[in-house]
């Protein structure tokens, strides 16, 4: 009887490798951002209630907020204020639309951020949503898919170069080390300087918000990566083989920038030196 055997190739392997980190990172990196919705089921007066409170809105209007609440004898309000500020509460009553609870938050400028929660209350009984903390949102202007989509997909196919450059570091003397750190550096340049810009200024106003003109993580957090692959591809052009560490290190600071929370400390509104926003 004749013996089939498959075999993947190192490269092939590699590749799947790569991928599979890089998903994982992204997801990662995704799912536990500060814009992340805030989700949970809270049990009130007998009634299992589910509830997704959203973190972010983009383009004009009022940010809507809804809560499926089939007891029509529960009542909701809308508590909120501007964040950061210790302005009192301002409080709505969430009108009723059938099982749904709604609301809205005003709209406010491009990176300007509301803290709210929603208060249901049946007889003299009540309970919030969160029941600790306050859920902050932030508002954004509507970035174009033209400019959203390829900085998505360079930043990700940057992150896939990095971890696979990485691996043709570690593991394969006699492999394409030059080659995967240019296509590496261009793919960060690309997502990271020419349309991570681009989706800043559309969102909030401003082509750069790091070093040296502020502390914005996302945009600190790329210009690191920067740095490190440029000064892996000088090791590998003056010494070859032998500067395939720094290549290695500028993968691993890519994997553990990546693994940094999404809009983590992002742009944020300084209210006290703002002019009118909407209360």
């Amino acid at each position: 009887m004749a013996r089939h055997s498959f075999s993947i190739s190192k490269g092939l392997l590699f590749w799947i490798i790569a991928v599979i980190i890089t998903l994982f990172a992204a997801i990662y990196q995704r799912t536990t951002g500060p814009t992340y919705p805030v989700s949970g089921t809270v049990t009130f007066q007998g009634t299992r209630i589910s509830y997704e409170l959203e973190r972010s809105h983009g383009g004009a209007g009022d940010q809507p907020v809804q809560l499926t609440v089939p007891d029509t004898s529960i009542l909701g309000i809308l508590d909120y204020r501007l964040y950061p500020t210790q302005e009192p509460w301002t409080t709505k009553k969430l009108k009723r639309e059938g099982a749904q609870l709604v609301g809205s938050l005003p709209h406010q400028p491009p990176a300007g951020k509301i803290e709210y929660r929603i208060i249901l209350k049946k007889g003299n009984t009540q309970i919030g949503i969160p029941k600790k903390e306050a859920v902050v949102t932030r508002f954004k202007g509507t970035v174009p898919l033209g400019v959203l989509i390829p900085h998505v997909l360079f930043m990700f196919l940057a992150m896939l170069l990095s971890t696979r450059t990485g691996l043709e570091a570690l593991f394969r003397p006699e492999g394409k080390l030059k080659t995967y750190t240019y296509w590496t550096l261009a793919f960060l340049i690309i997502g990271g300087f020419i349309m991570g810009p681009l989706v800043q200024k559309f969102a909030f106003g401003a082509l750069w918000t790091g070093a040296p003109f502020g502390w914005d993580l996302t945009d600190n957090k790329t210009l690191i990566a920067l740095v490190g692959w440029i000064i892996a591809l000088i090791a590998v052009i003056k010494k070859g083989r032998a500067g395939r560490w720094w290549v290695v290190l500028a993968s691993v600071v890519m994997i553990a920038i990546f693994l940094i929370p999404h809009s983590m400390h992002g742009s944020e509104l300084k209210y006290d030196k703002a002019g009118n926003v909407i209360r």
